[in-house]
This record gives C-alpha cells, structure tokens and sequence, in this order.
C-alpha cells in the first residue's frame, strides 16, 4: 500500500493586477514586429532586413539628388509608384521574412506553449499579420517620405499637390503593405521550415508576375487593352496599382490597367478578400498547429 505526501513547497497564486488581452496583443505584436526586422535575434538576423532597407531607400535619395541639381521635376519618382518599382527587393524582404513570423513556431511545435497562457487563436493570428504588414510599410514608406521631403527641401513645384500626392503614396503602402503581409502569411505558415517558406514565396511571386505579364502580352498584340487590364488582378502588385490609379487617382506604373472606377472598386474588394481569406486560413492553420 503506497502512502502519497503532499508537500508544500511554497508556490502561491498571483493575485496581482493582470493587464488584459489589449496588453497581450500589444506584447505579441512588438515581439514580431522586432523579430521581423532581426532586432533581439543574432548579428545574422539583422543583416537581410536591414540591407533591404538601406537598399530600398538609395532610389529616393538618388531621385532627390538629380533634381536638386536639375532641377527637373520629373527627377523626382512618383510617390504612388515606387514600390511598384521597387517591388524585387519588395518581394524579397516578404519572403525571407514571412517565415520568422510564421514558420518558426510550427516548425519547433511551440504554439500550444502561447494558447496555455490566456492567447487568443485570433489574436495571435492578427498580431503576426499586423507586424508584418507594419514592417513591410515601413520597408515602402520610409523612401517615400525621403523622396518627400527631399522634394520640399529642394523646393519641388506646388508643395500642395505634393502633399496630397505623397499621402496617396502612404496609402498605397498601406494597401501594398496588407495585402503582401497577407499573402506571405499563409504560404509561410504552411511552409514548416524556412528555406522552403522562402522558396515558396518567391515562386509565387515569379509565377503570379510571370503569367500575368504573359496574358496582358498576348492582350496587347491581339489589342483586348480591356483583358490586358483585367488580368492584372492576378499579380498583388498590379492589383494594388489598379487600386491607386483608379481610385486614388495616382499615375499608372503597370502595363495594364482595369478599366474606370469599376476596376478599382473590384481590385479594393479582392484585395480585402485577400487580406479577410488570410485572416481565415491563419486562425484555422495555427489553431490547429496550437491542439499538437
């Protein structure tokens, strides 16, 4: 007959104040946000990120450069164009990156360890989602503010339109931000380990641009301008432009554009399907990584 003992060794409840679920979600989405751009990780986290960054911003400053020597104001690169432009080192930043937020946790099976604690499956999923599209907009909008400025500074023409062109490039990041962070999101999340989730989301990138250039070619010799500018709905970044020219009334940097303001209604709405769809299938992915 064994005899159980219960020993006392000094363990105690909290009772204190406990800060709640906005702290939580804040808490989480710093903690990402930092690991997107390497901080509190090794030296070699950091070097991808901030690479990127540095090259992401010698566009702007060259841009500024010219024109305040020129003095030409098409020196200066359009505001609502210049992730478009940028959009390689864009993509690149989303791919390596994604997984960090992502893939690291299902890979290493430490999900359930964040749902023990009072964890929301939905705000883990908007936390994650929300520092990667925080990072991705600052990737695009701080070079922009750098063409802006440097424009002022410079003294570019109508300082006026300047300012209301400069805040449709800010939303434009936004939405190039979300929708981005978004599709990066789900591929990572269901690419375990790394180098796979960066693959991954290059070629979907390179597939998505690549088709969709091939069918507006073929538009374009056979002069369907209207196919041409419908099947940029295919590629994030297209289909982000179409939502600038069309509705924020920025100039064109694709090769084809949905036709009138339908167009741009439609590519908003796929854009918020896109953003919503992730939202879904994350809360769904890691819910289920969270019950192994």
């Amino acid at each position: 007959m064994s005899i159980s003992t219960i020993h006392d060794i000094g363990y105690r409840h909290y009772d204190g104040p406990r800060n709640g679920r906005g702290y939580v979600l804040r808490s989480l989405y710093v903690h990402n946000l930092r690991a997107a751009f390497g901080l509190g990780r090794p030296a070699r986290a950091k070097i991808m990120p901030f690479l990127l960054g540095a090259i992401m911003l010698l566009p702007a400053a060259g841009s500024v450069a010219v024109f305040a020597v020129t003095d030409e104001a098409d020196a200066l690169i359009p505001y609502a164009a210049y992730a478009n432009i940028m959009q390689v080192i864009v993509a690149i930043f989303l791919a390596t990156q994604a997984p960090v937020l992502a893939s690291r946790e299902v890979r290493f099976h430490v999900i359930p360890l964040y749902f023990s604690r009072p964890v929301g499956h939905l705000d883990f999923v908007l936390a994650k989602s929300a520092a990667l599209a925080t990072a991705l907009f600052a990737l695009m909008a701080v070079p922009v503010t750098v063409l802006y400025l440097g424009g002022l500074v410079a003294k570019a023409p109508d300082p006026g339109r300047q300012a209301l062109e400069y805040l449709g490039g800010l939303a434009g990041c936004v939405l190039f931000a979300l929708v981005l962070a978004a599709i990066g999101m789900v591929i990572a999340a269901h690419t375990p380990r790394r180098g796979f989730g960066v693959a991954a989301v290059i070629a979907v990138y390179m597939l998505s641009t690549t088709i969709v250039g091939i069918v507006q070619g073929i538009a374009e010799e056979r002069t369907n301008f209207a196919l041409q500018g419908w099947a940029g709905l295919g590629a994030p970044f297209n289909l982000v432009d179409i939502v600038q020219v069309r509705l924020l009334g920025a100039e064109s940097s694709s090769v084809g554009i949905a036709p009138g303001v339908t167009g741009g209604v439609v590519a908003l709405a796929v854009c918020a399907a896109i953003v919503l769809g992730s939202i879904a299938v994350l809360y769904r992915r890691f819910r289920k990584a969270g019950l192994s």
